[in-house]
């Protein structure tokens, strides 16, 4: 694993090894080894998002972290997503209708990290809350939260995700939604020439790999970025959505 590098003055963080013992120490949250076991178990997790997350859990595979973050979104829920980053354990909670993210160190801190080496260990409900909730006393502090789109984005195209999420897979052809604003997100290059002709053109992934700078791979990461920021238009009737690969959009 790579070393962490935590700017002085962040908070300290709890160690990977000591998050491990509580979470499968007898009665503890994992002490059957699976990441959510059911609503009683976990009774702030809707029955739909616990089952995505168990879909998500594979024999000797841990769920990738924009598999998780896309289930939560797309579900509405508040959680917090325990990512062990290095030796220690980053709580990022997720508020996906507020569209924000509270997290215990900088964004910088977390974003500059490798992506492809944050290893979800564990999901639950969120014990904060939002801005503004009347519930003061479990608002944290002002500067730890973060709009949740360059979160998305970032975990989209660097994270350990190379393939099409599941929800966008398939014979599709793809085009950005009108309106979509990507002001304050890292768009630059191939992407961004990419962006400006998916405003227009309808193409299926196939299509999309041979555009200049893409390949398999950052098509992917693309489309998945462009989805979960809820700009991607997909039609499963349009003459471009027959020319997919079907083989490449899996894991």
């Amino acid at each position: 694993m790579f070393e962490p590098t935590i700017p002085f003055g962040e908070p300290e963080l709890l160690r990977a090894s000591a998050f491990q013992r509580y979470l499968h120490e007898p009665g503890g949250p994992r002490a059957h080894g699976v990441m959510v076991e059911t609503a009683v178990r976990q009774p702030g997790l809707s029955p739909s998002l616990l089952a995505d997350l168990s879909r998500f859990e594979r024999a000797g595979q841990a769920s990738e972290a924009l598999e998780v973050l896309a289930a939560c979104v797309r579900h509405a829920q508040q959680v917090v997503i325990h990512l062990q980053m290095g030796d220690m354990v980053v709580p990022l909670t997720v508020f996906a209708l507020e569209r924000l993210v509270h997290c215990p160190i900088s964004l910088d801190a977390l974003l500059k990290q490798r992506p492809t080496e944050l290893r979800v260990l564990h999901v639950e409900p969120a014990v904060l809350r939002p801005p503004g909730d009347e519930e003061s006393a479990l608002v944290g502090e002002e500067a730890h939260y973060h709009p949740l789109r360059p979160v998305l984005w970032e975990f989209a195209l660097r994270g350990s995700r190379r393939s099409l999420l599941p929800e966008i897979a398939g014979p599709v052809a793809y085009r950005i939604a009108p309106g979509l604003e990507l002001g304050d997100l890292r768009v630059t290059g191939a992407l961004l020439a990419a962006i400006q002709r998916l405003q227009g053109d309808s193409v299926s992934f196939r299509e999309l790999t041979d555009w200049p700078g893409l390949d398999a791979e950052r098509a992917a990461r693309l489309l998945n970025a462009l989805y979960l920021q809820s700009g991607l238009i997909m039609s499963r009737t349009h003459p471009a959505a027959s020319e997919s690969w079907f083989g490449a959009l899996g894991r």
